[in-house]
């Protein structure tokens, strides 16, 4: 795929949703790094129902430390591996309050080192809470990267750092968005709605169906 096929790609997801951003809920910094954490392997609609009850509880490292392990997994065992998540999450926090006066740091190194953090999760907190380009490349991003031909890889990190270095940089901040998206609700995984894409005829999958619903 050239470049200008990429633009033409972005511009229409542009054009089509100009302001793009997570689907999780959220109303800090904290609590997007919370979320974000709680949401591997779980859907953001999932999350969103246990935060909804959480939040309004605790929403600060110390108020969640002060729930401890038990008092939070009660919040969040809907959720999938909610019992490592309720460990992590006391964890970070407990971090937070001791290394980073309680604010969630700025930088992938620091991210990095709180418990249930990695790349991915990293890479959505410094994108869509501290505004850098980052591409948070989970299994929408995956396939779509590599359905479309926007950006193929074998691995997670090979798709981020092809991302990184291919998406025209008028378009970076809001890609990974705009991917997860057109993953989630249109180039689906089992059966993809070409019918119904807005950038079927610059997508160069081969096995193309009529699918519309």
């Amino acid at each position: 795929m050239n470049k200008d096929k990429r633009t033409q790609i972005f511009t229409r997801f542009r054009n089509d949703n100009p302001n793009p951003t997570t689907e999780l809920e959220y109303s800090s910094t904290f609590e997007l790094l919370i979320a974000v954490i709680l949401s591997a392997q779980a859907t953001d609609v999932g999350v969103n129902k246990a935060t909804a009850r959480l939040f309004p509880v605790a929403n600060t490292p110390e108020a969640i430390l002060a729930l401890g392990v038990d008092g939070l997994k009660e919040y969040i065992k809907t959720i999938g591996l909610f019992n490592s998540k309720a460990e992590n999450v006391i964890k970070t926090c407990r971090l937070l309050v001791e290394r980073h006066n309680s604010e969630v740091p700025d930088t992938r190194e620091a991210l990095e080192a709180l418990p249930g953090v990695g790349r991915k999760t990293a890479n959505v907190v410094l994108n869509t809470a501290f505004g850098q380009p980052a591409m948070a490349v989970d299994t929408h991003i995956f396939r779509v990267s590599n359905r479309t031909g926007i950006a193929p890889g074998k691995t997670v990190l090979e798709v981020e750092k092809r991302l990184m270095r291919l998406v025209p940089k008028e378009f970076l901040m809001d890609a990974h968005h705009w991917l997860i998206l057109h993953g989630r609700y249109t180039c689906t995984a089992r059966k993809p709605r070409c019918g119904a894409c807005i950038i079927e005829d610059l997508c160069e999958f081969k096995q193309k169906t009529e699918y519309l619903d």
